[in-house]
């Protein structure tokens, strides 16, 4: 799926929000977040952020709430019906019918017909209660520790206790402010399932279908709350999130517990994929920066790329190739597992934010210019 905070490809659209709103502009984002996608023949053409399949249809999400979807390899697409009009950020399906979108104003999205209608399930109010009730929590058992605990032990408990106050009058702003918090990306494990990652450090978990989430954000170890951009599962049943300041974080268990893991890139990492192999890691972002661990995440190898381009996205086809996607029109593809890359760049430049094997060796394109149909190399077919 294509998780990336977007400033990079679209300028900063994202995270300047939250210093700069006022309260007329908290309520024009209720407002987007309660009016519907309006219909449009455009919704094709116009910018689209994730794409990925839903069984055998191809669902696609991008700007102003548009859901679009295609039962023929994306020659030809329906919009869905979608309460909302915020930017919408990545879209995955735990089945064939039941699949969930995220996006900008901590909005998440649930359908249950394979993406032809879609039901708000959350925004970023209830999200910011969740992590402030879960905050609140975790201040209450850290003070009760601190009265215990010996005096050398004292003064860092009571720094991780400042931090988790910190944490929590920044979530109690959001309140004030607005629903401003993008979620960036969405795993679903089936219908039941599923996190959400976003900016400053969220990850929420349901277990339920969506009907109710938790703060999860608690289980990684992120406390400045650098943003996760990508979470995915990989051949063997890891779970990955990457983000900002080179994060990644390793699951063997489903999502139970995480683990933090040595990058050798320090920079932003907007996503993460398998390369079909058991246990192995591709995570990739700015300035063409990839990497690959064969041992989930234990030790890296930097993977050699002469694009330098913004990689946004990666999907795996069936025979093992793995295309990588990214900003000025970049496609690369790999035929060896991720260890080297062929790059391509696409005549029109157009950013290029996630990809999705199709018939053959073809591929579907969405990103700045909406959909393109291509051979495995991103040259388009029509």
């Amino acid at each position: 799926m294509a998780r990336r905070f977007m400033c990079e490809t679209l300028g900063t659209v994202c995270l300047g929000l939250s210093a700069a709103l006022v309260a007329p502009r908290a309520l024009a984002l209720a407002d987007i977040l309660e009016t519907p996608a309006r219909p449009t023949e455009l919704a094709p053409r116009s910018l689209l952020t994730d794409a990925t399949r839903a069984g055998d249809r191809i669902v696609s999400v991008g700007e102003r709430g548009h859901i679009i979807y295609s039962d023929d390899q994306g020659q030809s697409w329906t919009q869905a019906e979608v309460p909302v009009s915020v930017t919408l950020t990545a879209v995955d399906f735990g089945t064939a019918d039941s699949g969930w979108a995220v996006g900008h104003s901590g909005a998440v999205l649930h359908s249950s017909d394979a993406g032809e209608t879609w039901q708000l399930q959350l925004d970023g109010i209830r999200a910011a209660e969740l992590v402030i009730a879960s905050k609140e929590e975790q201040i209450a058992e850290l003070e009760a520790q601190i009265e215990q605990a010996p005096e050398d032990q004292k003064e860092d408990l009571e720094w991780a206790l400042d931090d988790l106050y910190f944490a929590m009058e920044n979530a109690q702003s959001d309140m004030d402010i607005g629903p401003v918090n993008p979620l960036l990306d969405v795993w679903f494990e089936n219908d039941q399932h599923g996190f959400v990652v976003g900016a400053y450090g969220m990850v929420l978990r349901t277990r339920d279908g969506g009907n109710t989430w938790q703060d999860w954000a608690p289980q990684l170890d992120n406390p400045t709350n650098f943003h996760y951009n990508s979470i995915s599962e990989v051949a063997g049943g890891g779970l990955v999130i990457v983000g900002e300041a080179g994060q990644i974080h390793v699951s063997t268990d489903g999502g139970e517990t995480w683990q933090k893991r040595e990058s050798p890139y320090d920079g932003s990492l907007f996503g993460v994929s398998g390369t079909s192999r058991v246990n192995e890691i591709l995570a990739f972002g700015l300035r063409g920066n990839a990497l690959l661990s064969t041992d989930l995440g234990r030790t890296w190898t930097m993977v050699p790329n002469e694009a330098n381009a913004t990689l946004n996205s990666a999907a795996v086809a069936a025979d093992g190739r793995i295309t990588l996607v990214g900003n000025g029109g970049a496609v690369l593809m790999s035929s060896n597992h991720g260890e080297t890359f062929r790059p391509h760049f696409r005549e029109d430049r157009a950013g290029v934010m996630a990809v999705v094997p199709i018939s053959g060796t073809n591929l579907l394109l969405v990103g700045e210019g909406g959909v393109k149909t291509t051979d495995a190399r991103g040259r388009n077919l029509k």
